[in-house]
Protein backbone atom coordinates (compact mmCIF):
# COMPACT_ATOMS: atom_id res chain seq x y z
CA UNK A 1 0.00 0.00 0.00
CA UNK A 2 1.31 3.31 -1.31
CA UNK A 3 1.75 6.03 1.60
CA UNK A 4 -0.99 8.20 -0.61
CA UNK A 5 -3.51 5.31 -0.13
CA UNK A 6 -3.33 5.37 3.64
CA UNK A 7 -3.90 8.82 4.12
CA UNK A 8 -7.76 9.69 2.26
CA UNK A 9 -8.15 13.25 3.73
CA UNK A 10 -7.50 15.58 6.68
CA UNK A 11 -10.37 16.02 8.79
CA UNK A 12 -11.51 19.43 9.23
CA UNK A 13 -13.91 20.18 12.48
CA UNK A 14 -13.76 22.14 15.19
CA UNK A 15 -12.35 19.64 17.37
CA UNK A 16 -9.72 18.89 15.07
CA UNK A 17 -8.95 22.51 15.18
CA UNK A 18 -8.46 22.42 18.98
CA UNK A 19 -6.78 19.61 18.64
CA UNK A 20 -4.01 21.07 16.39
CA UNK A 21 -2.86 23.22 19.35
CA UNK A 22 -2.30 20.76 20.95
CA UNK A 23 0.45 19.62 18.59
CA UNK A 24 -2.34 16.89 16.68
CA UNK A 25 -3.80 16.39 13.86
CA UNK A 26 -6.81 14.31 12.43
CA UNK A 27 -7.00 12.37 8.86
CA UNK A 28 -9.07 10.10 7.52
CA UNK A 29 -7.27 7.01 6.82
CA UNK A 30 -7.56 3.94 4.91
CA UNK A 31 -9.62 0.94 7.19
CA UNK A 32 -6.70 -1.64 6.12
CA UNK A 33 -3.72 0.60 7.65
CA UNK A 34 -2.19 0.17 11.12
CA UNK A 35 -0.98 2.38 13.69
CA UNK A 36 2.42 1.41 12.38
CA UNK A 37 1.85 2.26 8.47
CA UNK A 38 -0.17 5.42 9.47
CA UNK A 39 3.03 6.68 11.38
CA UNK A 40 5.50 6.03 8.90
CA UNK A 41 2.92 7.64 6.03
CA UNK A 42 2.58 11.02 8.01
CA UNK A 43 6.57 10.56 8.33
CA UNK A 44 7.30 10.16 4.86
CA UNK A 45 4.85 12.83 3.00
CA UNK A 46 4.96 15.73 5.68
CA UNK A 47 8.98 15.14 6.24
CA UNK A 48 7.90 15.11 10.31
CA UNK A 49 8.62 13.41 13.42
CA UNK A 50 5.87 11.54 14.81
CA UNK A 51 5.01 10.98 18.49
CA UNK A 52 2.03 9.44 18.82
CA UNK A 53 -0.36 7.79 16.42
CA UNK A 54 -4.43 6.54 17.92
CA UNK A 55 -7.01 5.22 15.61
CA UNK A 56 -10.18 4.44 15.81
CA UNK A 57 -12.99 3.32 13.61
CA UNK A 58 -16.57 5.81 12.77
CA UNK A 59 -19.54 4.29 12.61
CA UNK A 60 -22.00 5.15 10.27
CA UNK A 61 -25.05 7.23 11.23
CA UNK A 62 -28.37 6.56 10.51
CA UNK A 63 -30.12 9.23 7.93
CA UNK A 64 -33.67 9.61 6.32
CA UNK A 65 -34.29 11.20 2.92
CA UNK A 66 -38.50 11.60 2.91
CA UNK A 67 -39.43 8.03 3.65
CA UNK A 68 -36.39 5.75 2.76
CA UNK A 69 -33.98 5.19 5.55
CA UNK A 70 -30.42 4.15 5.11
CA UNK A 71 -26.85 4.81 6.85
CA UNK A 72 -23.25 6.77 6.11
CA UNK A 73 -20.55 4.97 5.62
CA UNK A 74 -18.32 4.28 8.12
CA UNK A 75 -14.76 5.37 8.38
CA UNK A 76 -11.41 5.09 10.45
CA UNK A 77 -9.72 7.71 11.73
CA UNK A 78 -6.04 8.81 12.57
CA UNK A 79 -5.11 11.14 15.24
CA UNK A 80 -1.66 12.06 14.72
CA UNK A 81 0.87 14.01 17.77
CA UNK A 82 3.84 15.42 16.29
CA UNK A 83 7.15 16.19 18.53
CA UNK A 84 7.06 19.90 20.17
CA UNK A 85 8.01 22.39 17.58
CA UNK A 86 6.45 20.40 14.50
CA UNK A 87 4.09 21.41 12.05
CA UNK A 88 2.24 20.62 8.89
CA UNK A 89 2.30 23.34 6.83
CA UNK A 90 -0.88 22.33 4.52
CA UNK A 91 -3.00 22.76 7.66
CA UNK A 92 -1.32 26.31 8.49
CA UNK A 93 -4.19 29.39 7.92
CA UNK A 94 -7.22 27.04 7.89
Amino acid sequence: MMYEDILIEPVLSEKATFLREENKYVFKVSPFAGKIQIKEAVRKLFGVKVVDCTVMNVGGKKKRVRYRTGKTSSWKKAIVKLAPGETIKVFEGI
